[in-house]
């Protein structure tokens, strides 16, 4: 199963988006969706900041925004690898 990864801060709406897209996509591409509060982790903060959210999946980055279109090319390339 494909392995997702969102880093968000709570609040974003940018972040609650993403997440309802990804679960959207989840039946036509099943993942496991990892959600990662970047407010837990200064360093997360300091590298992420403003750029989230950030969606990690297939060994690449794709930092906000986070259209659905976007999602779902993301994890169509993850999973044709």
């Amino acid at each position: 199963m494909l392995e997702v990864t969102l880093l968000y801060k709570p609040g974003c709406h940018l972040c609650e988006l993403a997440e309802r897209d990804l679960a959207g996509l989840q039946r036509r591409y099943p993942h496991r969706l990892s959600l990662v509060d970047i407010t837990r982790d200064p360093l997360l903060v300091e590298r992420f900041g403003e750029r989230i959210p950030v969606l990690q999946v297939g060994g690449q980055e794709y930092g906000a925004p986070l259209p659905r279109a976007a999602i779902e090319r993301a994890l169509r390339a993850a999973c044709s690898t």
